[in-house]
């Protein structure tokens, strides 16, 4: 493996230590590639001592001049290998974690049994909606009102906002009837 040791770390280390084991303990300590990373960051930034982190990423260092210089050294990324797949068959669902609350058959059918209600209450108000909206669209011909005699525009614009309100009526009849149909 090549390394290049940073001239600030050249400094600060025996004359002794070989290289490779300051390039191995680098590695042992931060990652291989977290420390070229950082070397090169540091060389590129003018360091004279070594990065101490800041925060995170985040490295700091004294330049020749004294200022001190900030850079950021983005950590390697680790892919995962995803787990084997089954082969064949369904995979049995995971059991539900242990600190989840558990809820008694009968509290269950209560609550089940008052959400149908609400539901069907819900579409029986919506049904009734759905009946005023169509009897106000007149299937696409409302009266005209007085207004709309002079100004037509409004009238197409009238009809037009009925349509849509009788379309959303019965998109929420249809969405509360699927929903009663689901429901235990």
């Amino acid at each position: 493996m090549s390394f290049d040791v940073p001239h600030f770390i050249r400094r600060s280390v025996p004359a002794g230590l070989p290289r490779l084991l300051l390039a191995t303990l680098l590695g042992c300590a931060a990652g291989s590639a977290l420390a070229q990373g950082l070397a090169a960051k540091a060389r590129e930034s003018g360091c004279v001592d070594a990065p101490r982190v800041v925060e995170g990423a985040t490295y700091k260092c004294t330049t020749a001049s004294g200022a001190a210089a900030y850079f950021n050294v983005p950590e390697p990324v680790v892919v995962e290998k995803s787990p084997p797949r089954g082969t064949g068959g369904t995979a049995a669902s995971a059991p539900p974690p242990a600190n989840l609350p558990r809820v008694d058959a009968a509290t269950q059918k209560g609550r089940d049994e008052l959400r149908r209600k609400v539901l069907q209450d819900e579409l029986a108000a919506e049904q009734k909606l759905l009946g005023e909206a169509r009897s106000a669209y007149a299937n696409g011909a409302p009266p005209l009102l007085p207004e709309e005699r002079a100004l037509p525009q409004r009238y197409t614009e009238r009809v037009a906002r009925l349509r849509q309100s009788v379309q959303l009526h019965e998109r929420n009849v249809e969405a509360l009837r699927k929903e009663l149909g689901t429901s235990r």
